[in-house]
């Protein structure tokens, strides 16, 4: 196999934005009259926005908000921080940058919406990633493959021949299978070693020519 492709998830793995979500899912959820703990935010990462609006409206008191209402006020307070501010993870945009200067092409494939990441992404130089796929573009989210399939497919490569890098359990399902190498970097959950998984403390440690010889 060859390395045809770097499939990046965004959230915990590129830019440290869970901290910024478990911040605003503590306050406003307590402000809504629901019991929410740091525990429950961290089960939460890697979801769909749909299955994490699922379990805020199950620990909210009956007629307290509206499911629409309740995530656009979430989303909109957690982007509205990020467009001002992001923190990146260790060793990410190192390893994106050296992988464009060699023209190994790189995906953006994330549960979060196009608006979320497009405040993430004002903060890098642009055309970083040859191509984005967005929570809100997709039918299926992370666990299921179509995120990562979609990916590989408009960069015209084979999923098998692509390493995706994650943080959550869900994504690495959801890169495994789509028949990806994944390299998990977990931060706030633990992710065990597999097949055809490298389990990791850090992306600081990675090169382009580590990658390939991953897949070689």
């Amino acid at each position: 196999m060859t390395l045809r492709a770097v499939l990046w998830d965004m959230d915990g793995t590129l830019v440290d934005s869970e901290p910024v979500w478990a911040r605003v899912q503590l306050e406003l959820l307590a402000g809504l009259g629901a019991i929410w703990t740091l525990e429950d935010c961290v089960n939460l990462v890697g979801s769909d926005l749909s299955d994490a609006v699922d379990a805020w409206m199950a620990r909210i008191p009956a007629g307290a908000i509206e499911r629409e209402e309740l995530a656009e006020r979430m989303y909109g307070e957690v982007v509205g921080t990020l467009k001002e501010e992001v923190e990146f993870r260790p060793g990410a945009v190192e390893l994106l940058q050296a992988l464009n200067a060699e023209g190994i092409p790189c995906a953006l494939v994330s549960a979060s919406y196009r608006v979320m990441i497009d405040a993430v992404l004002s903060h890098l130089p642009p055309d970083l990633y040859d191509v984005i796929v967005a929570g809100d573009e997709v039918t299926n989210g992370k666990p299921h493959p179509e995120p990562y399939l979609t990916a590989a497919r408009e960069l015209k490569v084979d999923p098998a021949d692509c390493i995706v890098i994650e943080d959550s359990p869900g994504g690495t399902a959801s890169g495994t299978a789509a028949g990806a190498f994944v390299i998990a970097v977990p931060q706030w959950v633990t992710i065990p070693a597999a097949p055809r998984r490298l389990v990791a403390e850090s992306l600081e440690q990675f090169t382009p020519q580590t990658l390939r010889d991953l897949l070689a």
